[in-house]
């Protein structure tokens, strides 16, 4: 998680190209896994649970009754599809409906100049 403001807690991706993975045996011990997940349908491997960084913060979420939201960019569609497959698994619908997603292009329409101005030439982000 990169921020957590009062009772929310939020993940940022600019320049990673995923959420990472996890070896099942890990995340299977994690508090309220089987519950707040219907496990089978989660992106995985043989061997590894995809979108690792997802699945904690959604689990975070739900240990401290908090609402979580992912700011992604919008040109890239593997993130967001990620996300997508992650919520599709959250049983609590509780918890579904405490589940947000925000593009930077989103976020960059309410921005002060200067921080527009930032995210454009940094990361092309307009």
């Amino acid at each position: 998680m990169d921020l957590r403001l009062e009772n929310l807690l939020i993940e940022t991706k600019l320049t990673e190209s995923d959420f990472q993975r996890v070896g099942k045996r890990v995340l299977t011990t994690y508090r309220d896994f089987r519950d707040v997940f219907v496990v089978g349908r989660l992106p995985q491997t043989k061997t590894h649970f995809l979108s690792y960084q997802l699945l904690r913060n959604v689990l975070a979420a739900y240990a401290l009754q908090c609402c979580f939201c992912v700011v992604l960019d919008d040109r890239r569609k593997n993130l967001l599809e990620a996300w997508y497959a992650v919520l599709r698994c959250v049983k609590p619908i509780e918890l579904r409906t405490a589940l947000r997603v925000l593009t930077w292009q989103e976020l960059a329409k309410t921005l002060p100049p200067t921080l527009r101005r930032f995210l454009a030439l940094k990361y092309g982000i307009v």
